[in-house]
C-alpha cells in the first residue's frame, strides 16, 4: 500500500480531518472525506474526494469559496500592463461573484500560468451567478484534488516547496499555503 496513504488511513478522525481542510475549507467534505476511510488506493481517496465535493450543498460551497485564498503578490518580470489588467480583472470577478477567483492549473506548464488565469477570468466574468456557480465548484474540486495528491505524495518524504514539516505528528505535511489555485500574479 502507498506509504502516505496508510498513514492517512490510520491517523486519528481529527488530524485526518485538519489535514483535509487543508486541501478544502469545507468542513463537510473534510468530515465526509475522513469518514470514509481507510481507502484501499490513492484513486479510491481521489474518488471519495470528487464525490463529497460533488455533493456539497449551495451553502457550503459558498462557504469554501469564501474561504480561499486571493491571489498573491505579482512575481517578478511580469510585465506592468499584465499585472493591471489581472489586478482589475480579480477585482470585477470578487465584485461580481462574492468570492476569489479560483483555477486550477497544475495541467499547465507554469510559464502558462499568467495566460490561462487571465483568459480564465475574462471569459468566467461573462457567467451568469449560476453558471459561474458551477464552474467555480469544478475549479474547487480540481483544485482539492491536486492539493490531496500533494499531501498524500508528500508522507514519509522530505518536505518539498509544496509540503512543509508538519507542526505535530512528524510524518504527515500539510499542504500549505503555496500552491494557492490563483496564479501568483
Amino acid at each position: 500500500m502507498h506509504r502516505g496513504l496508510s498513514v492517512f488511513n490510520r491517523a486519528p478522525a481529527a488530524s485526518a480531518t485538519s489535514w483535509l481542510l487543508a486541501c478544502c475549507t469545507s468542513l463537510a467534505w473534510a468530515e465526509r472525506v475522513s469518514a470514509h476511510r481507510p481507502y484501499p488506493t490513492p484513486d479510491a481517496l481521489l474518488a471519495a474526494a470528487d464525490e463529497a465535493a460533488y455533493d456539497l450543498a449551495p451553502a457550503q460551497l459558498a462557504a469554501a469559496l469564501a474561504a480561499e485564498r486571493p491571489h498573491g503578490p505579482h512575481p517578478s518580470g511580469v510585465p506592468a500592463a499584465a499585472r493591471t489588467a489581472l489586478d482589475a480583472a480579480h477585482a470585477a470577478y470578487e465584485s461580481r461573484f462574492g468570492h476569489v477567483f479560483v483555477i486550477a492549473l497544475e495541467a499547465y506548464r507554469s510559464e502558462e500560468h499568467l495566460d490561462q488565469t487571465l483568459s480564465g477570468l475574462r471569459a468566467r466574468l461573462a457567467n451568469d451567478a449560476e453558471e459561474e456557480r458551477v464552474v467555480a465548484a469544478d475549479e474547487l474540486r480540481r483544485v482539492a484534488r491536486a492539493r490531496l495528491t500533494r499531501l498524500v505524495s508528500g508522507i514519509g518524504g522530505q518536505p518539498t516547496d509544496q509540503a512543509r514539516k508538519p507542526e505535530k505528528s512528524g510524518e504527515f505535511p500539510d499542504s500549505g499555503p503555496s500552491d494557492s489555485p490563483y496564479v501568483p500574479v
